[in-house]
C-alpha cells in the first residue's frame, strides 16, 4: 500500500521525497507548481510516511528497492516521459533510474541529494557503528527530542519549522510502529553502495537537462558535493541557495518551486 496524490493539470511532474521525511516535504512546492500548471505526482516512499511499513526484514526498501516502487507508481499513473524532481535519497532513486532509462525523462531536478559516498553523515556513521540498539529501544520521550535536534539540524529557518511542520515529521517516526520503521526502512539502508554502484554511469545523465539546487547552509550533505555531481554529469545547472538548509523545500518552496517552473517550462 502507497500513500499517493496526483494535482494539477499539464506537463507531468514527479516528486521523490527523502529521509526522514515523506511527500510532505512538497505540500508548498507542489502547491505552487499544480497552480503554475503542472500535474504533480507525489507518493510516500515504502516504509515512509503513510505508506506501508513492512514487517518483513527481507522487504527492500534501499535506494535501489525504492526504484522499483517509482517503477510501479508510473505504471499505476500511466507515465512514460515526466519531468522527475528530487530531495535527499530520493536523488538516489532518480540517479538510479535515470542512467538506466535517461530516455524517460524530460528533465531532471535534484536537491540537496546524496550522491557518490556522501551518505551516511559522520553523525549518524558514528551512532550505526556504535550500533542502533540503544537508539531502537529509546523511550519516546527520548527518542522524539533526539530527531528533533536533528531534524532542526536540517533547516535554516528553524522557529518557522518548529510552528509548522516539525511535530508531523516526528509523528511518521515515533511511537511503536513509526520508532521501529524508521531504523528497519530507513537508516538501515543509509548505504553508499546505492550510488557509488553507478557514479561512473553519471554521465549518462547529460542526454537529459538536469539541474541541482542546494541550500547554502546544507550541514548533512554539504556544497562541496553539489560541485563534485555537477562536474560529473555534462551540462547541469547548479543553483546555491542562501539561508537555506538541507530541508531546502521547507526553507524556501517559494524560490525552489520558482526555480522548478522555469527550468521545466523554458524547456
Amino acid at each position: 500500500r502507497i500513500a499517493a496524490g496526483v494535482h494539477g493539470h499539464g506537463e507531468p511532474v514527479v516528486l521523490l521525497h527523502g529521509t526522514p521525511s515523506s511527500s510532505l516535504i512538497w505540500r508548498e512546492v507542489g502547491r505552487r507548481l499544480a497552480e503554475a500548471g503542472l500535474k504533480i505526482h507525489v507518493f510516500d516512499l515504502l516504509g515512509f510516511g503513510l505508506s506501508e511499513r513492512p514487517h518483513d526484514p527481507q522487504v527492500d526498501t534501499s535506494i535501489s528497492g525504492q526504484v522499483a516502487i517509482l517503477q510501479e507508481m508510473l505504471r499505476h499513473w500511466g507515465l512514460e516521459r515526466f519531468h522527475l524532481v528530487a530531495h535527499d535519497i530520493g536523488g538516489g532513486v532518480a540517479q538510479r533510474f535515470g542512467v538506466f532509462h535517461p530516455d524517460r525523462l524530460k528533465s531532471l531536478t535534484m536537491i540537496d541529494v546524496v550522491s557518490f559516498d556522501s551518505y551516511p553523515s559522520e553523525r549518524t556513521r558514528r551512532q550505526m557503528e556504535q550500533g542502533l540498539e540503544a537508539l531502537i529501544k529509546a523511550p519516546d520521550a527520548d527518542h522524539r527530542s533526539h530527531f528533533r535536534d536533528w531534524l532542526l539540524s536540517a533547516v535554516h529557518h528553524k522557529q518557522r519549522f518548529e510552528d509548522g511542520s516539525l511535530e508531523t515529521y516526528l509523528d511518521y517516526i515515533s511511537g511503536p510502529i513509526g520508532q521501529a520503521s524508521l531504523f528497519q526502512h530507513q537508516v538501515r539502508h543509509y548505504d553508499p553502495f546505492h550510488t557509488l554502484e553507478i557514479a561512473d554511469k553519471l554521465s549518462d545523465l547529460g542526454r537529459v537537462p538536469v539541474q541541482l539546487i542546494w541550500g547554502a547552509e546544507d550541514a548533512w550533505q554539504v556544497p562541496d558535493w553539489a560541485q563534485k555531481l555537477q562536474a560529473a554529469i555534462p551540462g547541469a545547472k547548479l543553483t546555491i541557495l542562501d539561508d537555506c538548509g538541507h530541508f531546502a523545500p521547507e526553507d524556501q518552496p517559494e524560490w525552489i518551486a520558482e526555480l522548478i517552473r522555469q527550468f521545466i517550462q523554458s524547456g
